[in-house]
């Protein structure tokens, strides 16, 4: 099933320059960068062709010795043709895109983008994954690396809520109003606040894989949605350990590959204490970072993770303040972290009967959402036991972000907005009630938590 995705407008946003470079499009596997890549050449190009460097192992020979585009292109209009391509297989100047499937398997052909870049003949769309993870920048030929400013980086993450909601099929001027709403503070009706908040909850126990999705607008059936939340996670422990070898091969180190698994194990338990930085000694007794700091990063690079840092003051700019040796470890989809938890937790978020594992899932899916928009995650926590769930700036002013599964506010939110020395003097609580603002808190609810980000400005900035 083939969905409607923002990501659409950033690729032509890249068409229409004038100095356009090869793009790649990089980000976790299974996020639909693929399908979207091909839906591009399908809707925009009168000519496109697709290499993947994966399966097709044979396409790496083109790339071998010299970087003549000429060649290089001929050879891959030889190729077989994929049946995804409705258009057509002419090698037009200024009308053809060739689309790199998996290139970080192919190192000599993200090399050659700088040639493609210099020739400006064909535009060159990548996709790629693992192209941060230990082992997959190395070549075995000297001068072959990834030269400066040959091209460009587009991040593609799991559906947001939004795509989730055009997936269901509502309706585009209806999503609009929610951002009607966020943006001058003012509450939602209460028929649209419901079904919002109904259509969420949906979301949390589905996430935003393009598989999961599909097989729950399929057959509306939650248990379909956890098969493949389930596979997909096994297919990522799979990939775990991968790297290329000095002959660029792929291979499998199996001793990686079970300690980046233990950590990944882990993220659940780390979640579910109550202060819930983490830490190594909680994948195993006596844990550290010299065993495990290593399988946590590889992690963060594959794109399953998002760390949120501690930060020890809050002043701006903040990245300023953190805290390395202190985060918090959340999963890039809150689906997948759903299908990770022993218990079939679907029924109990649909009918609002979590328990303590309530905050944890909450406030996943805030930093799922949030770093969607390209943000940063910060929280503060005191050695006191003072904490604050998230951190930002908005337009210089520090923000304090409290995530409740349900209402109510927090004492420690209470104790730094009272206190001038904080010099923190706004709130944003993040709730199931609908959207409210009474100075210096505002109120949103948990489906609106997207909307957060760039350009976010409180109502007396407004006025």
């Amino acid at each position: 099933m083939e969905f409607k995705r923002k990501i659409l407008q950033d690729l032509l946003a890249w068409k229409h320059q004038s100095n356009r470079v090869p793009l790649v499009i990089q980000g976790l596997r299974q996020t639909g960068k693929t399908t979207i890549a091909i839906a591009f050449a399908n809707a925009e190009y009168k000519n496109a062709f697709y290499v993947d460097f994966r399966k097709q192992r044979t396409a790496h020979s083109l790339f071998d010795g010299d970087f003549d585009i000429d060649r290089i292109v001929f050879g891959i209009s030889a190729l077989p043709r994929d049946k995804r391509l409705k258009n057509g297989s002419s090698l037009v100047p200024g009308e053809t895109l060739l689309i790199f499937d998996e290139i970080q398997d192919c190192p000599n052909a993200r090399s050659c983008l700088k040639y493609f870049r210099e020739d400006k003949r064909f535009d060159v769309l990548c996709t790629g994954s693992l192209l941060g993870a230990k082992g997959y920048r190395r070549t075995n030929k000297p001068g072959r690396g990834i030269p400066v400013g040959s091209e460009e980086h587009l991040n593609m993450y799991p559906m947001d809520f939004e795509e989730f909601l055009l997936a269901v099929g509502v309706k585009e001027d209806v999503i609009a109003s929610m951002h009607t709403g966020f943006d001058h503070h003012k509450a939602m009706l209460p028929l649209f606040h419901d079904m919002f908040s109904d259509l969420f909850r949906q979301y949390m126990v589905v996430g935003g894989m393009p598989e999961a999705v599909s097989a729950f607008v399929e057959t509306h059936n939650y248990v379909d949605a956890r098969k493949v939340l389930r596979r997909i996670l096994s297919d990522y422990e799979a990939d775990f350990g991968t790297h290329l070898n000095d002959d660029l091969e792929i291979v499998v180190d199996d001793t990686e590959r079970a300690l980046i698994g233990e950590v990944f194990h882990s993220i659940p338990n780390q979640l579910a204490k109550e202060n819930k930085k983490f830490q190594f000694s909680v994948v195993k007794k006596n844990g550290d970072a010299r065993t495990y700091g290593f399988a946590l990063q590889y992690l963060e690079d594959y794109g399953l993770i998002r760390k949120a840092k501690n930060l020890s003051n809050l002043d701006n700019p903040l990245s300023s303040f953190v805290r390395d040796d202190q985060f918090k470890v959340y999963l890039c989809d809150t689906g997948l972290y759903l299908a990770m938890l022993n218990q079939d937790v679907a029924p109990l978020i649909l009918t609002g009967e979590m328990g303590m594992a309530k905050g944890a899932i909450y406030e996943n899916i805030f930093a799922d959402a949030y770093s969607k928009q390209g943000r940063d995650l910060y929280y503060y926590r005191k050695d006191s036991g003072l904490e604050i769930d998230f951190i930002d700036s908005f337009y210089g002013e520090v923000t304090l972000i409290e995530i409740k599964a349900k209402s109510g506010a927090t004492k420690a939110a209470s104790t730094l907005l009272n206190d001038e020395r904080s010099g923190v003097h706004r709130l944003v609580r993040i709730t199931e009630s609908n959207i409210g603002y009474i100075a210096p808190v505002l109120m949103i609810p948990h489906y609106l938590a997207h909307c957060l980000g760039e350009g976010f400005r409180f109502a007396k900035d407004l006025e």
